[in-house]
Formats: C-alpha cells, sequence, structure tokens
C-alpha cells in the first residue's frame, strides 16, 4: 500500500518547505538482513550481514557453539514459501531463544536473538535453510540500484514484534490499540483510533491511499 501525502499548503499557513510530497511505501514482513544484509558487499558503511552471523539448531543443546551444531547465514534466498513463524509467541522464541510460556515471559530474559533456527525447525523441518538466507544484490536489481544511489537506513524496528495488521496500524496511527495479532473479527469491528490521515484532514492537507489489497486503513472506526 502506498500513501501519499500531498504538497498543498492549507490555507493562511505560508511555507517555503521545499518538500512538496511525501510518498509512503508499506511493504510486507521482511528483515533488513534479508532484504538487504548482503548489501554490505556494495558499500562496506551498511550495517549488513558478511555470512559470519549464525544460529544453533537447538538453545538447549550444550554444544550448540561448535560449528556443528549452528546453521550459517548465506546468499541463496528466492521466493519465500512457507512463511516463518511470525505471531508474537514466534518471534518471542527467534528473539529470546527458548519457547514462548507464562512463565518464560516471567524472567525478563536477555534477547539473544538465537532462536530463529530453533523457531524455524520447530515450524517445518528444514525451514531453517530458508530462514538463514538473504537475497544477493543482483537478486533483487531494483534495490540495489536504489541502495547505490539513495540513503539506506539499516536498523529496522518492528512496532510490535507480531503479525503483519498490527504494525501496519501503527504506521497509520502509531498504535495498534493492544492487537499484538491477526484477529479478523476485532480488525473486522474497527479500531478506534486517530489516524495520520484524519490529522492530515483536519490541518487542511489532502493525501491519497494506493492499494492493491483492501488496506489496512478499513479496520478503523
Amino acid at each position: 500500500m502506498v500513501a501519499e501525502y500531498s504538497s498543498s499548503t492549507p490555507a493562511g499557513i505560508s511555507s517555503s518547505n521545499p518538500i512538496k510530497t511525501v510518498v509512503v511505501l508499506v511493504q510486507e514482513n521482511r528483515s533488513f538482513d534479508h532484504m538487504l544484509g548482503w548489501m554490505k558487499s556494495l558499500n562496506l558503511e551498511i550495517d549488513g550481514v558478511t555470512g559470519s552471523e549464525s544460529n544453533p539448531i537447538s538453545t538447549s543443546d550444550g554444544q550448540n557453539n561448535s560449528i556443528t551444531s549452528r546453521v550459517f547465514f548465506r546468499d541463496g534466498s528466492a521466493y519465500v514459501d512457507p512463511d516463518p513463524g511470525h505471531s508474537i509467541q514466534a518471534i518471542y522464541e527467534q528473539v529470546f531463544g527458548e519457547p514462548w510460556t507464562e512463565a518464560s515471559a516471567a524472567k525478563n530474559l536477555a534477547p539473544t536473538m538465537e532462536g530463529f533456527v530453533q523457531n524455524a525447525e520447530r515450524t517445518q523441518k528444514g525451514l531453517a535453510e530458508t530462514v538463514m538466507n538473504g537475497l544477493r544484490p543482483e537478486a533483487v536489481p531494483v534495490y540495489r540500484e536504489l541502495v547505490s544511489e539513495f540513503a539506506v537506513c539499516d536498523r529496522w524496528f518492528a512496532s510490535v514484534p507480531a503479525s503483519t495488521q498490527p504494525n501496519r496500524l501503527y504506521v497509520h496511527s502509531a498504535t495498534s490499540h493492544g492487537l499484538s495479532g491477526n484477529d479478523t473479527k476485532q480488525l473486522i469491528e474497527g479500531l478506534p483510533q486517530k489516524t495520520i490521515f484524519d490529522s492530515l484532514d483536519e490541518s487542511g492537507f489532502c493525501f491519497g491511499i494506493y492499494y492493491q489489497y483492501p488496506p489496512t486503513t478499513l479496520f478503523y472506526r
């Protein structure tokens, strides 16, 4: 989905700002390392990947620091199917290295980022190979050219470490109103918070929303 905020200045407000239009392109959940990590090979200043990154097959295995018990990050990614787990419970295991339980959540664990392979293998045998792979620059030529010509933000953070819709709600309204998953019933009923589009309209600015699939903006009351 693309949201375009127009250059029109509200009546009575003078502006010499050279920025006329802001376009926000929202795509599906991806990690920086998966999409752009290997762009470090084009520009060493990008905080990407080198191939030395790895995850243990099992975080509970006492041998998880040996080379043979770890899966290393590679550059052979292509079409990803099935999706790796991206529920809030799956991401908890990926980040903290152990499956989510109420008891685990109460421990206030430090994030180790060591649970991606373990969670992938729990989801589907062999999925770790998909998870521990990124796209070579030549596999995504449009991104390669953009990286070569424009600034790259190499710190990506999810507003909610969870599924798609809560994060898209944050894009439009800076909150998911407590939603931590793709709760169909709650989404259909609608979320009550004010959106950036409400604020733009109140301030006299115009905007447009372009989408390929029913947009998240339909999920507001």
